[in-house]
């Protein structure tokens, strides 16, 4: 039996894998390696256990989360082992699992838009090339994070279009020095700001503004500082997954093929292609 875990700030997907490939899913929160340690993983997990489950049958563990660098597998390894005792464990970050979600045993070029943003190419095990997204502060272009940001700056700095800004302004109901406040004052001011693209999408959708100046542009920055710094960034395919991404699928695949890359696999979680990857028999 194989347990696979797709680990992010807010939640932890996790499926169970048996040999004839039957499945069964559950849901704990979020776990980052570099904020918490090994017990808080541990305390997460064992309550949720699904009824019935023998965790001293698991043979392999495959746990892929944000935070999880070189030297923070061990604190994986020692969360994991006392729940799975007879298992082998494999810790790696997520832009792994999103690579071998999207591109299975094939190389190509993987990238995350979520709240965050990451990419890198893989040759078919592991992530080969990575250029840094910066993260938040720095960079993060195309992500929720980036997208929110770029509203909130220009709600408070009035470039907005009065319809849009007033739109803004009901939706909200707060000053820009309410917004900045609030922005500085928040312990994860990226899942803040990412929060605000549910503006970009329901009945404000299709906004000429928020669709050319907000989405579209906000990934032609993604392309311009990060995809096409890869060697040869146009002979791969254009694979992601992550809520953004699918979210707006269409703008970015237009965006893709702006910049000389068909789009191959969009999709919103690695959890069914990584389900996939783990079954795969040589």
């Amino acid at each position: 039996m194989i347990v696979i875990a797709d680990s992010g700030s807010t939640k932890t997907e996790w499926c169970l894998m048996d040999s004839d490939g039957t499945t069964v899913r559950f849901v704990t929160g979020g776990y980052n390696p570099c904020y918490a340690g090994s017990d808080e993983l541990s305390g997460l997990l064992k309550p949720n256990l699904p009824a019935g489950f023998h965790p001293e049958k698991v043979t392999e563990v495959a746990f892929y989360g944000a935070g999880v660098y070189d030297d923070k597998r061990s604190v994986i390894e020692q969360a994991v082992r006392p729940v799975f005792p007879n298992a082998r464990i494999d810790a790696a970050m997520d832009l792994t699992g999103a690579a071998r979600a999207l591109l299975g045993r094939e190389s190509g070029f993987a990238a995350i838009l979520g709240t965050g943003t990451n990419s890198c190419l893989y040759d078919g095990k592991t992530v080969t090339h990575n250029i840094d997204s910066l993260g938040f502060l720095l960079g993060d272009e195309g992500s929720g994070a980036y997208m929110g940001k770029r509203l909130i700056g220009e709600f408070i700095r009035g470039y907005m279009p009065q319809d849009v800004r007033k739109m803004f302004r009901d939706t909200y109901q707060l000053s820009g020095d309410e917004l900045i406040e609030r922005v500085y004052a928040s312990h994860t001011p990226n899942s803040y700001c990412a929060s605000f693209t549910r503006f970009l999408t329901g009945e404000h959708a299709g906004h000429e503004y928020l669709e050319q100046h907000i989405i579209r542009d906000s990934f032609r920055d993604f392309f311009i500082n990060i995809v096409c710094r890869y060697p040869d960034y146009s002979r791969y395919s254009f694979n992601c997954v992550g809520s953004v991404g699918w979210i707006f699928r269409q703008a970015l695949a237009e965006i893709a093929k702006e910049y000389g890359m068909h789009t191959g696999n969009i999709i919103i979680s690695p959890m069914n292609g990584l389900v996939k990857y783990h079954a795969f028999v040589e």
